[in-house]
């Protein structure tokens, strides 16, 4: 029989990839959303998840074999982050009735889950690298422990299971998002050979010069239907990488080659991309109208404050898949090729020139 999947946040970088995976797996696909997006083969479902009453109407008869969450609300603070983010989650696995609700829920959450959150990223007393799963979480409040709680909540309540899916920053595409590193260096990239600016790494010299990785949107979506359709991966948390590793020293250069430009030398300071973008909004529309791209709106393509934090982090970030391999779980991309194949889509799709 064809199953039902729920992809909460369908129009994002890792729900729209899940949807897409789904569809071609022959699964039934529902897409919730604040504001969906026409998605080709996907039941739009439009919900605001931190409105308790409007979730369940909207839900209602609404019967998932399984549901995934990819989706978050960025709040003013960590304590803010926690109230609408856990709410978030309780709203909706309460919308779904137990006697007719999902057979498994898989939550993507990230690298915070060890990194700390916002407020304290990066900072204090934190686990060794690689990260592990069996590492648990750090003694400071974070939105993603109020999810996982939400989840495990409901999860004993309802007799669902359920998987947990930590990965690094995700290579993918969604206009609109506000985690969006690869779509963000293209823009940036774009700007560069458009001014003649330099290509600067913006981040610290630890992030330049030591090992990092990072999560196609792809695989991780064939993560998330893997968990949700095996048994020893059930009611298991996991990190989720692309499985290879590699230095931004080495990165930034691959990327200025694709777009025809020279990387400018390193020289150890960080020079945030938020500064660097910050006038840049009207030279993109001028961009967007003389190369008629779908999207003029600078803000909604490039997040340089999320990539800022990631290429600022003063430590060395890599994160262990051994657990994932143990059960199964074979998925492998080079991150480069990650990377291209995103900018050959926006350019498809002519979000970039």
């Amino acid at each position: 029989m064809t199953k039902t999947g729920l992809v909460v946040g369908a129009s994002g970088i890792v729900g729209s990839a899940t949807t897409e995976l789904l569809l071609a797996e022959g699964w039934r696909v529902l897409g919730l959303a604040r504001r969906p997006q026409a998605q080709s083969g996907v039941t739009a479902i439009a919900a605001d998840l931190t409105d308790r009453d409007a979730t369940a109407a909207a839900l209602a008869g609404v019967q998932p074999d399984a549901v995934f969450i990819t989706t978050w609300a960025r709040q003013e603070s960590e304590a803010e982050n926690i109230r609408v983010n856990g709410a978030m989650v309780r709203n909706l696995l309460d919308a779904l009735p137990p006697t007719h609700g999902p057979r498994h829920v898989a939550l993507v959450t990230g690298l915070k889950h060890y990194l700390g959150p916002f407020e304290a990223y990066g900072k204090g007393a934190l686990p060794q690298t690689p990260f592990r799963e069996e590492q648990g979480r750090l003694d400071v409040p974070n939105f993603y422990y109020a999810q996982e709680d939400a989840v495990f909540a409901a999860a004993e309540r309802d007799g669902f299971s359920w998987s947990v899916h930590r990965p690094h920053t995700v290579i993918g595409k969604a206009v609109g998002n506000a985690m969006n590193m690869g779509t963000t260096l293209a823009v940036y990239a774009t700007l560069c050979r458009e001014t003649g600016r330099p290509f600067r790494f913006p981040g610290s010299a630890a992030q330049w010069e030591g090992l990092t990785d990072m999560t196609d949107a792809r695989l991780l979506a064939s993560h998330l239907l893997w968990a949700a359709t095996t048994p020893a991966a059930r009611n298991e948390a996991f990190n989720v990488v692309n499985g290879d590793v590699f230095r931004w020293q080495w990165m930034w250069g691959r990327i200025a080659q694709w777009f025809g430009i020279e990387p400018a030398p390193f020289d150890g300071t960080v020079q945030r991309l938020e500064a660097q973008m910050a006038g840049d909004a009207e030279l993109w529309r001028t961009i967007a109208a003389r190369e008629q791209l779908a999207e003029p709106d600078l803000a909604r393509l490039a997040s340089p404050w999320h990539t800022d934090a990631d290429l600022g982090r003063p430590i060395e970030v890599v994160t262990d898949m051994g657990k994932s391999r143990r059960l199964g779980f074979t998925g492998y991309q080079p991150s480069d090729d990650a990377f291209f194949a995103l900018f050959e889509r926006l350019r498809a799709d002519r979000l970039i020139p």
